[in-house]
């Protein structure tokens, strides 16, 4: 068929103008661009379908890296700061009841139990192309269970932000047991009132912090607060390895007692509080969206990365804590650092101790809460332009969530009492049960999953499981009486 069209020959040159309405080129064209249409041959063997170098994910086509962002050292803080929060203070705590032995396992295992969540997190985030933990479960489970996990995240992370402002208060301002900062150096005052202190800290210091739009922006505080953590663990494993030298450390205990119904009952509750201290999965895509070159193996160098961090971290703080004060191990243990610690410039440790974990804490708190607040903004408003670009929305959603967390801070005793259940709820289904559920439906439909991924997820799934039915269980006994 004569189609009236020729051949344009290899090597020329094809012009472009622009043309007026009359169809006759325009006497002043603006841009006239000119391309060179040169073949493309192929070597032999070649086929004519390019082969793609493979990567650790064959089945997930990777992203366009982003050209600006975080690079892995902040990724590897603002996750690392997720982790290592008020929970590091509950551990010694959880080591009391554990044992050394059985306590320093726990801390290993769920560090990579919750590393392989992590990496199946990304592995499938990528695969849907979803740009938060509530999109994933969304394109894995529906609609109702991505509603269920942005509640989770929401009771989750606003437990977390309540229990940092109790600390704050108890170690600043004191407690019906333990002196405050500003009680030991200035005596009693206004600062006894713990509602005015943390109002305070929330109105000056917290508030500027939690405005920033993009977690980027925390990358600084973040590496801070790391290196505010690592000082705590060093003061307090040089005041263990001291006494520890001089022979007055007592003799700890090396595994659970099973000698009583409150010992028993306090090893149920434990163990989920002990699941609660790799929570970080809600801040995984956040961070990930903003790296640099992002990519699942880059994102799951990240990732492990901070896992080796914070094992060694909460092995430290854990076994130095529990030998420091033994059996008077509060759920705080910041708490006991109000006291003699038998050692030279002991005061001064002691305050060195308690105030720079208040201002680690208080270089986390803005982490948490942006998650928090991404989460409560995708449930509200779904549909809506993205948060970064809505900056009134933002200040908004801000301080009406700080509102609420101080509000609960003063309503909630202790930071037991929050991590028990957060512990046994959220915490586990976020780091474990979602994950593995989502990772199950994809293998399904597509087969994503290698035979030991698979195995490892319906493990992950059941243990879980067993780990929330146990705990709530230990928790609603636990009403009954008072708890170590």
């Amino acid at each position: 068929m004569d189609s009236g069209y020729s051949a344009i020959p290899r090597g020329s040159f094809l012009e472009l103008q622009s043309q007026n309405i009359d169809g006759n080129p325009s006497k002043n064209p603006r841009f006239i661009p000119k391309f060179s249409i040169e073949p493309i041959s192929l070597e032999d063997g070649q086929d004519e379908i390019l082969d793609v170098e493979d990567d650790d994910f064959p089945l997930i086509q990777e992203e366009e890296p982003s050209s600006s962002g975080s690079g892995i050292p902040g990724a590897v803080f603002n996750l690392t700061t997720s982790i290592i929060g008020a929970g590091i203070m509950a551990l010694p705590a959880t080591m009391k009841v554990l044992g050394v032995i059985l306590g320093a396992l726990l801390i290993v295992v769920m560090g990579i139990i919750s590393e392989f969540s992590i990496e199946l997190l990304v592995r499938l985030s990528v695969l849907r192309k979803a740009s938060s933990y509530g999109e994933v479960v969304e394109s894995a489970l529906g609609r109702p269970a991505s509603i269920l996990a942005e509640i989770c995240i929401i009771i989750n992370n606003a437990g977390i932000l309540v229990v940092y402002l109790i600390i704050m208060g108890d170690v600043l301002s004191g407690s019906s047991n333990h002196l405050g900062v500003f009680q030991q150096l200035l005596g009693n005052g206004v600062w006894d009132e713990r509602w005015l202190v943390v109002l305070l800290i929330l109105v000056f210091c917290l508030l500027p912090l939690c405005l920033f739009r993009k977690i980027e922006s925390l990358s600084f505080p973040s590496a801070v607060s790391v290196a505010l953590a690592v000082v705590f663990v060093l003061v307090a494993c040089t005041i263990t390895l001291v006494k520890l030298i001089e022979g007055r450390i007592h003799t700890p205990r090396l595994g659970p007692d099973f000698g009583s119904t409150k010992a028993i009952l306090d090893l149920l509750v434990v163990i989920p509080i002990m699941t609660n201290a790799y929570i970080c999965h809600f801040n995984v895509q956040p961070i990930y969206n903003e790296l640099e070159g992002r990519s699942p193996k880059k994102m799951n160098q990240v990732g492990r990365i901070t896992t080796v961090i914070c094992v060694v971290v909460y092995a430290l703080t854990a076994i130095s804590g529990y030998l420091l004060f033994g059996n008077d191990t509060e759920s705080d243990v910041l708490t006991n650092f109000d006291q003699d610690l038998g050692i030279r410039f002991s005061l001064a440790l002691d305050y060195v101790v308690r105030i720079g974990y208040i201002l680690h804490l208080i270089l986390v708190f803005p982490v948490i809460h942006f998650s928090l607040r991404q989460t409560v903004d995708a449930l509200v408003f779904k549909g809506w332009p993205p948060l970064v670009d809505s900056g009134k929305r933002s200040v908004v959603l801000t301080h009406v969530l700080l509102i609420l967390i101080y509000l609960g801070s003063t309503m909630i005793p202790n930071i037991w009492v929050a991590f028990k259940f957060t512990g046994a709820t959220t915490a586990v289904s976020l780091g474990f049960i979602f994950p593995s559920l989502i990772a199950l439906r994809f293998n399904k439909q597509e087969g994503v999953l290698l035979r030991g991924e698979k195995t490892l997820s319906r493990l992950m799934l059941v243990m879980a499981i067993l780990v929330g039915v146990i705990g709530v269980a230990g928790n609603v006994y636990s009403l009954k009486g008072p708890s170590a």
